[in-house]
């Protein structure tokens, strides 16, 4: 019996540990702000006519440029590695801003993932070249629009309109590729966890201090 112990603390014990800190990383680190304070955006509408901001939402923000129904794979592969797994999750939204004339393109897309989604929080918004340049420019990233002013990174930002992401020069991420699924399934999927345990224990501070008041 003392043998078992032993072999338990000196062997088993030690993988338990590490495997409880390894899947609780996410819940003692905190996301840093690649951008603080982004700007809301224009009196843009999306395809149903909504005006979409990013006040008080967890927002996933793309941009999909003018050959969006080209790289509809990307969206497809967001919305099965992110969307399908949080969509439940009411302070959260996806928005994507489309250049103005890509309207039918677009809605292509929509019904193609409404076939087996619910689409209720993705977003497709639209706005001029000059608009979507501008906007891009005011985040102040590393990584540039293409020459049809899409990209396929998406972007964590945050209720009070920070961008956040990884700030360490050996990891630095400032987006997510979309086009590579384990990119999302690995990277994004971390970082968005931490956002997610954020508000969650924020959540709980504020309920523990109404019920202490």
């Amino acid at each position: 019996m003392k043998k078992k112990i032993v072999l338990f603390i000196l062997f088993v014990l030690p993988i338990v540990a590490y495997l409880f800190f390894a899947s609780g990383v996410n819940s003692f680190t905190k996301l840093p702000v690649i951008t603080p304070k982004i700007a809301d955006f224009g009196n843009w509408h999306s395809l149903k006519g909504e005006k979409v901001s990013l006040d008080n939402k967890i927002t996933i923000l793309g941009f999909s440029g003018t050959e969006i129904l080209k790289n509809r794979g990307n969206y497809f592969n967001l919305n099965e590695k992110i969307y399908q797994r949080y969509h439940d999750f009411k302070d959260l939204q996806f928005v994507v801003i489309c250049p103005l004339g890509t309207e039918e393109e677009t809605r292509k897309v929509v019904e193609a993932l409404a076939a087996f989604t619910d689409v209720s929080q993705w977003h497709f918004i639209f706005a001029s070249p000059a608009e979507i340049s501008a906007y891009y420019d005011q985040l102040h990233l590393v990584g540039k629009l293409d020459k049809d002013l899409g990209t396929p990174n998406v972007f964590i930002v945050d209720k009070e309109r920070n961008l956040r992401g990884r700030k360490d020069k050996a990891d630095y991420k400032e987006g997510y590729n979309t086009f590579h699924p384990a990119d999302l399934s690995n990277e994004m999927l971390d970082d968005f966890k931490i956002i997610l345990y954020e508000y969650r224990a924020a959540l709980k501070k504020n309920h523990n201090a109404t019920k202490e008041l």
